[in-house]
């Protein structure tokens, strides 16, 4: 009996055991950090699509025109009061693929992206050759040629056609649910041409910020790209003095500062030259970005704590351990320019842009 309480007090007590260890928390990493957001006029000029804004013909669309005190010139073939029973509306003025209609008199004109008063002042001034004092009107019966691309992580992803213009969250319905388990809403943007707006899906979807929920114009992309694509990109001069730099991949959603510069080949030599000491990090979502000053050399020698990046994270590694935030933007900007179609919207319209 009383071995067996020996036994049990020597358990209870961690007799002759090794003493727990305590995890130490380390400090963090960066030195400095500021947020960043995009002028509102470089927003308003990359977004544009304000409530009211008029619309513009295009392709695809049927268009009424008649021109007041000449019946002549609005016969059922051109007047549009052709009822098409197949699609149960009024036939009208076909838009062709080039943008034009054929008008009595004046032939094929251009109406593409016009509105209905530069439409209508515009076949007044064509016809004033042949009709005294023109007074036209002009309706849009039917649109066609609104259409949206919607790719990617979507139940029903493709092109979608509306008969009215849309607003984000309208189009984003078009193409069922998003796949959110799979798609980075982090990494998700919209494109206008040869620009990605700068609009934050995750608040806009999952905080219901309707701020975000923008007019979309038509021809517009929206992207939802997989989980898997999720990258960072790290640059800067290595330890032998050459340039070197590039994407690096998200593995299971996660990546450290530490790890990309592994990957890119920067380590000890570069900690001894005081370059990691002053490593630069560029994030951003949106509208709003943060520049990051992170001492990785801590990092690399176990005296502060992991820097987690974000996708889309920009990584710049200074030549010196003095490189101020400018003269770093500089150094960087000509890099950028040769990946600029993989950056967030907020680092091509900041800096790229200007």
């Amino acid at each position: 009996m009383v071995a067996l309480l020996l036994i049990g007090t020597c358990c209870s007590t961690g007799c002759g055991s090794t003493p727990p260890v305590v995890a130490r928390s380390l400090p963090s990493a960066v030195v400095s950090h500021r947020p960043e957001a995009l002028d509102p006029a470089l927003l308003d000029a990359a977004i544009g699509g304000r409530d009211g804004e008029a619309y513009r013909v295009g392709p695809g669309d049927s268009i009424l025109v008649a021109v007041y005190g000449h019946p002549e010139l609005s016969i059922a073939p051109y007047s549009g009061t052709v009822f098409d029973s197949q699609n149960g509306r009024l036939a009208g003025l076909l838009v062709d693929n080039d943008g034009a209609i054929q008008f009595p008199l004046i032939g094929s004109v251009n109406v593409a992206n016009k509105t209905m008063e530069e439409l209508r002042l515009f076949l007044q001034s064509e016809l004033a050759t042949y009709v005294k004092e023109p007074k036209v009107t002009v309706q849009v019966i039917f649109s066609g040629s609104i259409r949206y691309y919607l790719l990617g992580q979507f139940n029903q992803p493709g092109l979608k056609y509306s008969d009215r213009p849309l607003r984000l969250l309208e189009a984003l319905s078009l193409g069922g649910s998003i796949l959110l388990e799979r798609g980075s809403l982090r990494m998700a943007y919209v494109a206008r041409g040869s620009r990605r707006l700068p609009i934050d899906f995750r608040r806009l979807i999952l905080e219901g910020d309707l701020t975000q929920n923008i007019k979309l114009r038509t021809g517009d992309i929206v992207l939802v790209p997989d989980k898997t694509s999720e990258q960072a990109f790290v640059f800067g001069a290595a330890a032998t003095g050459q340039s070197r730099g590039g994407a690096v991949p998200f593995v299971n959603g996660r990546l450290t500062l530490l790890q990309a510069l592994a990957q890119m080949g920067f380590g000890y030599r570069d900690n001894a030259q005081g370059r990691l000491s002053s490593t630069r990090v560029i994030r951003s979502v949106g509208d709003h970005g943060e520049l990051f000053i992170v001492d990785a050399a801590k990092i690399l020698s176990g005296e502060a704590g992991p820097f987690e990046l974000a996708p889309g994270d920009v990584v710049f590694v200074p030549p010196t351990a003095l490189t101020t935030w400018n003269e770093g933007l500089q150094q960087l900007l000509p890099t950028l320019q040769t990946i600029s179609g993989l950056l967030t919207p907020f680092v091509q319209i900041k800096y790229l842009s200007q």
